[in-house]
């Protein structure tokens, strides 16, 4: 049976000479992993292949089994043509990061249509984002995804409530024992992150490289914590040089 589907593309890896086997998050059906014959051969066909580009949004008609670890796609085509995401060095360095921590969290093939929503939401809302904006996004999708995850931060910040302790998601007044935490201007900073109901709202954030990069790697310890088996987010590197 078929069925009619949005995606955003995690991975793609190439399979033979002229296939490649992606891993999809979709809007019915979660995490998927598909087989996509013939994408890579004459010049039409290579254009196709273009289409599996990680963040990449696409609008499927999929087979579906649930039996099946393999699915094939029937039909595909961009439900969204970015302007900036896939081409634009900053812009694209920003996807590969959400579509990694995406990888690192969504682990079993449930669907999680309010999660895919706001993803595509996201790509999309960065692919039009200024630079002061778009400087900022990856901390914005960092403390937004837990909210779909279970595990969100709660913002109780204030002059006593000073440090996040990152074991339990709550600022306290105590310094914990284990080095799990942030305190000072970094709380601070998270904190008023927290607060942020739209990308649009990060232009107020007039942030330091240096403080970027301490708050992304505490909140990948944030996830590490709460996500089994997370390591380490290879796109991290990267991010840091971009921003």
């Amino acid at each position: 049976m078929t069925h009619k589907t949005k995606g955003i593309v995690l991975r793609t890896i190439r399979y033979g000479e002229t296939s490649v086997v992606v891993t999809i998050f979709t809007e019915l059906f979660g995490v998927q992993t598909y087989m996509v014959n013939g994408v890579r051969t004459a010049k039409k066909s290579s254009a196709k292949a273009n289409h599996f580009q990680p963040g990449a949004i696409l609008d499927m008609l999929v087979y579906h089994s649930d039996q099946k670890q393999l699915q094939r796609i029937k039909e595909f085509k961009w439900d969204f043509l970015f302007q900036q995401v896939l081409s634009d060095v900053v812009k694209n360095s920003i996807a590969l990061y959400i579509v990694e921590l995406l990888q690192k969290c969504l682990k079993q093939p449930e669907q999680n249509t309010h999660l895919f929503y706001f993803c595509e939401d996201i790509l999309i809302k960065l692919d039009a984002a200024d630079k002061a904006i778009t400087a900022n996004f990856a901390l914005y999708f960092s403390l937004q995804l837990t909210h779909f995850l279970g595990f969100m931060i709660n913002d109780n910040y204030d002059d006593e409530q000073n440090i996040l302790d990152l074991a339990e998601g709550n600022f306290v007044n105590i310094q914990p024992e284990h080095p799990h935490f942030i305190d000072g201007e970094y709380a601070r900073v998270t904190s008023q992150l927290l607060k942020v109901m739209q990308p649009g709202e990060l232009s107020q954030f007039k942030l330091h490289h240096d403080t970027r990069r301490k708050l992304l790697l505490h909140y990948q310890d944030y996830y590490a914590l709460h996500i089994p088996d997370f390591g380490l987010m290879k796109t991290l590197a990267v991010l840091h040089e971009v921003l």
